[in-house]
């Protein structure tokens, strides 16, 4: 996958394009990624890629002919999708990042900055993505999770795919409790049954730990897990008792 981030501030991506599960799948050219800077697209000798917004306000907005050229500048691939990194996007969430290792082939990001980028931005734009609702100084940091949590999903990536299906909100529920050595950590004891050797147990216990949990602390999250399954859903608890 070809991944074209378009940004004022490429150094900012130095050390996550080259630590850890990222920078091993972009050393194997699982993905591909590209930093294109609009000043180098500007047109003027101060190179300027922000203006006052028109109509007065505070701040300053990112002009578009720069961004324009960047992302004109770039190779078009079949199954293409250009996203601004926007406080007012779509939030970021498991599904979504799916969607995006799924079915596109190149993945143009967008990071504004200042007050924002000029509206006509939104041309280029099939779709705007936020890390959440809060504001940040910049989109950089949402792009590299957008980036990272879209890489890990590519094939080749993480090396047990089995372990990708187990995780918070792979299956609508958060993740178990997981544990490793030693047994008993300052008095803290491994529950038992993950020292029995009993799969089926072990499996059990941990579709309830994933229940419990996710009541605990995301009950907006259970509560849309068992509509979605229904009657089904009661079926599968009761059979865990």
């Amino acid at each position: 996958m070809r991944f074209d981030i378009v940004t004022l501030f490429p150094d900012c991506f130095t050390s996550i394009l080259t630590s850890g599960l990222l920078g091993k799948a972009l050393a194997k050219q699982i993905a591909q990624v590209n930093l294109i800077n609009p000043r180098d697209f500007t047109t003027d000798k101060h190179r300027k890629v922000d203006d006052e917004p028109y109509g007065g306000g505070v701040g300053m907005l990112m002009k578009p002919e720069p961004i324009f050229a960047a992302v004109e500048s770039l190779p078009v691939l079949p199954r293409r999708d250009v996203i601004l990194m926007s406080p007012q996007g779509q939030t970021i969430n498991q599904p979504l990042l799916r969607e995006l290792a799924t079915n596109y082939d190149q993945l143009i990001v967008i990071c504004g900055h200042y007050e924002g980028v000029d509206d006509r931005v939104l041309n280029l734009v099939t779709r705007e993505v936020s890390l959440g609702d809060f504001i940040l100084t910049g989109g950089e940091i949402p792009a590299m999770a957008l980036l990272n949590g879209v890489v890990r999903l590519l094939p080749g990536t993480v090396g047990k795919v089995e372990s990708l299906k187990a995780e918070s909100f792979e299956e609508g529920l958060l993740d178990y409790p997981q544990y490793t050595r030693p047994a008993n950590f300052r008095g803290w004891q491994v529950p038992d049954v993950l020292l029995s050797g009993n799969h089926a147990e072990i499996a059990r216990w941990r579709f309830q730990q994933q229940i419990k949990r996710t009541g605990l602390r995301r009950p907006d999250l259970l509560e849309k897990w068992k509509q979605e399954r229904g009657q089904g859903t009661e079926n599968r608890e009761e059979g865990t008792n």
